[in-house]
């Protein structure tokens, strides 16, 4: 203990001086003299502003010991110990502030907390009550209006010249006197500044001080419109925090030229939000994370560290926590590689297995989504490998899918070395109850796009895809000339391409510096990763046969090759100038929609839209089920599925389409014959959910027949 620490204690253990400050107050009459004694002692300790400052400190900062709270309070000099001593003994006499003697730290106390709330309602009071101009800023403060500090901050935030944020400061401060408005916040002040900027023909200094945000009624509106919010409270900070983000990507990121095209509907940025901070598709072995560890570093401190997996019990819990934190780092799907060789070498009982794996997927289930739709966890499973362990994991995902309405895991069945067979009817079974599974050779997505990692030792694989192209509108504006239309696909290409650059490099970064945490401790992914970016073309069929006129015929399927091949040589040169793995892929996307929409709106509904079987353009190949038996290799149909598959290599998603009321028989012959016509094939059938209680055990149609419910999902 110092001597002041001890002068202060003796001092406090004495009540001779208790009312020396008492009886120097003057004499009043009124309110003061009808006041107790030991009000008119805290309103003198409020008197200071020194007590207030550390009453502040120790509200803010919480128990510190003598030294650290007379540094924070600004007595840093020995010649002020004296004075520190005598504000501190005055907030101790009035129980504003405690001591904790075991510990040696002081705290504020209840009685001291309100009279800091006091204390800061008389000022704001007094601010209001003076007249002058104050102003309540984004940082919950009232303060006084002072110009110099939009000089300022027009020159930090928006790069102005010190002489036209004068003359723009001085305008700006003319028409706050002249409105003479009675609630003047720093947003208002920001609306002015920005109407001055763009009156005066300063649009690029206007768009780096914009403030971003929702208005009111659009907040109002998320409020009152809760049907489509799954993840309660959450769902709304992400969806609000999403907008604000977005809009910075479109204003203030990408070239102007391409978040034109975006929204004028020549090109579709998915999730752009998030665009910019976690890529779309993670290929990532799972074994050597989990064998080595969850290393997190200093992020998510509330999350349990599992140390290296050894045990079965410790791998599931693992799995379970892993799926949960990698589902954060990317907006549209996780691939996991490398189950069925861990649970080989540290499995003992099957059954113990399927049953702890059906937990580790339940848990895993509750992670948290960006979007209406979950990021995917896939699965990979290759035929050919261990059988028993690779039938326990499709029954324990086909528990899952049972108690789950809505799976957001998946399977991808690899068949490139064993047979379909083995699995077809249990996969039937999954699909029937609603399971996701895709079927492909090699190392595909669910949604079709593939894995472009030329490092087969990395242990991740990183695909940036989210960017899709208009053809139909690039054919509506190229006069049915093929030539031109091909040009105009070349041109677009190359600014979309210089932005995934951009978008590469702002993800690498931000992990860097930690937002990816998975990414950037536990796969170094600085050293080891792969990253490949993909543009997907959507309406494909729409733009060449429809618009420009070809016939679904060989001549005109040519021409559709012809566009593939044009896109494919365009990203390939220009991946080669950026030094990028590049590749065209078509798959499902949600500008599908949003493209015809706005063509619809824009051409009206012409022949293209007319043809149409949806209110989508295609974004990928469907091969019904209910003809699959009459198919063989060398069916047309199939034959230019197997051309186009080839064409893209990005990947391509080909659709097996299963009738609603078709049975688990059916679907498993539909399975076995697909596997023999196309190398990669989704089988997609529509099962009724209840919204309500989730039932979706037996097919129904107009209400639930567990709770009656007529929402059906």
């Amino acid at each position: 203990m110092s001597d002041e620490e001890l002068e202060l204690d003796l001092d406090l253990d004495s009540n001779s001086d208790f009312d020396s400050d008492l009886d120097s107050l003057p004499k009043r009459s009124g309110i003061l003299q009808s006041t107790s004694k030991r009000v008119r002692m805290i309103f003198s300790v409020m008197a200071s502003p020194n007590r207030i400052d550390i009453l502040r400190i120790l509200n803010s900062k919480g128990p510190l010991t003598y030294s650290e709270l007379k540094s924070l309070a600004g007595f840093k000099s020995k010649k002020e110990s004296g004075k520190f001593a005598y504000h501190l003994r005055k907030l101790l006499r009035q129980s504003l502030v405690a001591l904790n003697k075991s510990e040696r730290r002081y705290t504020i106390t209840n009685l001291g907390k309100l009279v800091l709330s006091l204390a800061r309602q008389i000022e704001e009071r007094s601010i209001i009550e003076s007249g002058k101009m104050y102003v309540r800023t984004s940082h919950e403060s009232i303060e006084e209006f002072n110009s110099h500090k939009i000089i300022q901050s027009l020159v930090r935030e928006g790069s102005l010249p010190l002489e036209l944020a004068q003359k723009i400061t001085e305008e700006v401060e003319n028409r706050i006197y002249k409105y003479q408005t009675t609630y003047l916040t720093g947003s208002l002040i920001r609306e002015l500044v920005n109407s001055v900027l763009l009156e005066h023909g300063h649009e690029e200094y206007r768009n780096k001080l914009a403030r971003l945000g929702l208005p009111v009624h659009d907040i109002h509106e998320m409020i009152s419109n809760l049907d489509d919010v799954n993840n309660g409270a959450e769902g709304l900070l992400f969806n609000t925090g999403q907008r604000v983000f977005a809009e910075h990507l479109l204003t203030n990121v990408l070239p102007k030229d391409v978040a034109d095209s975006h929204l004028s509907g020549d090109l579709h940025i998915t999730n752009p939000g998030i665009w910019s901070m976690i890529p779309d598709t993670i290929f990532v072995n799972v074994k050597e994370l989990i064998e080595d560890g969850i290393n997190l570093g200093g992020k998510y401190l509330d999350v349990s560290r599992i140390p290296a997996s050894k045990q079965l019990d410790d791998i599931t819990s693992s799995l379970s926590i892993m799926i949960a934190l990698l589902s954060k780092e990317a907006s549209q799907e996780i691939v996991l590689d490398g189950l069925v060789p861990l649970f080989s070498k540290y499995l003992k009982s099957l059954p113990e297995l399927e049953q702890k794996l059906t937990t580790a997927f339940a848990t895993a289930s509750t992670t948290s989504q960006y979007n209406k739709k979950n990021t995917i966890v896939s699965i990979r499973l290759q035929l050919g490998s261990d059988t028993k362990i690779i039938n326990s994991i499709i029954n324990a995902y086909k528990n899952y899918t049972k108690i789950t309405p809505i799976p957001k895991i998946g399977l991808i069945i690899d068949n490139e070395k064993g047979k379909i067979t083995d699995v077809s009817e249990a996969a039937s079974e999954i699909i029937s109850l609603g399971g996701k599974i895709m079927f492909a050779r090699g190392q595909t997505s669910s949604f079709g796009v593939t894995n472009g990692s030329t490092k087969t030792t990395s242990p991740l694989s990183i695909t940036l895809q989210s960017v899709s192209i208009n053809l139909p509108r690039l054919a509506f504006e190229s006069n049915k000339d093929e030539t031109y239309f091909r040009a105009r696909l070349a041109l677009l290409m190359k600014p979309t391409l210089s932005s995934m650059t951009l978008r590469k490099k702002s993800i690498s970064d931000l992990t860097r510096r930690g937002l990816n945490p998975i990414l950037a401790k536990n796969t170094q992914y600085m050293q080891r990763s792969s990253v490949s970016l993909v543009i997907n073309l959507v309406g494909l069929k729409e733009a060449v046969f429809n618009i420009l006129g070809f016939k679904d015929n060989k001549e005109g399927r040519d021409i559709l090759h012809k566009v593939i091949e044009t896109a494919v040589d365009v990203t390939t040169k220009k991946g080669k100038e950026l030094g990028d793995s590049v590749a065209i892929s078509m798959t499902e996307t949600e500008g599908s929609h949003r493209f015809a929409t706005l063509d619809g709106e824009k051409y009206g509904k012409n022949s293209a839209l007319n043809s149409m079987k949806g209110d989508s353009y295609s974004d990928g190949v469907v091969i019904n089920a209910s003809e699959i038996s009459d198919y063989t290799p060398k069916s047309e149909h199939i034959s230019e599925c197997n051309k186009l598959s080839k064409l893209f290599n990005g990947g391509l998603l080909v659709t097996l389409k299963i009738d609603q009321n078709a049975k688990v028989e059916d679907i498993k012959k539909s399975i076995e014959k697909a596997s023999t016509l196309t190398p990669s094939f989704k089988p997609v059938k529509k099962t009724a959910i209840c919204g309500e209680c989730g039932f979706k055990d037996e097919p129904f149609e107009d209400k639930c027949p567990k709770c009656k419910s007529p929402y059906v999902v």
